[in-house]
């Protein structure tokens, strides 16, 4: 394997990681904000609380998750 070869495949591991992250943080952010929004009818209320838990939990789980491990390393 070239060194150009194995400097693609390190920027395209670390660019997946970080549109993981990134996607996790920006859709529990949106159901954080649609979640608020259906508590602000007392119809929704359970529905919004259970949604804005479940968008504080995803955006944790963004900023907070472990790294993924690196996988099979081609010699």
């Amino acid at each position: 394997m070239t060194e150009i070869s194995r400097s693609l495949r390190q920027v395209a591991n670390t660019v997946s990681g970080v549109f993981g992250r990134l996607a996790t943080l920006i859709i529990g952010f949106i159901m954080m904000v649609v979640g608020l929004a259906m508590t602000a009818t007392i119809v929704m209320l359970p529905v919004g609380v259970v949604l804005g838990l479940l968008g504080v939990a995803f955006v944790a789980a963004g900023m907070f998750a472990a790294p993924q491990p690196e996988g099979r390393r081609d010699r």
